[in-house]
């Protein structure tokens, strides 16, 4: 059995949906694997919500009332 976690790669969501028919859903890492080897090789894959827009609105931390 691997000790070392293989390191999770982040890309795009359009990339996953393309890759779909090879990939599976792993909700015990929260990434997508290779279907039928991935428990033991292959990339660990989780989409890449890094970048994603920043809500509009009022700034709320580090305020402080007067």
């Amino acid at each position: 059995m691997r000790t070392a976690k293989r390191p999770r790669r982040y890309v795009a969501r359009h990339w996953l949906l393309l890759a779909r028919p090879v990939l599976r859903y792993s909700a015990v890492r929260d990434a997508y694997v290779l279907r039928v080897v991935g428990r033991r090789v292959g990339p660990v894959l989780r989409q890449d919500r890094r970048h994603e827009q920043r809500l509009e609105g009022v700034e709320r931390r580090r305020t402080s009332v007067a």
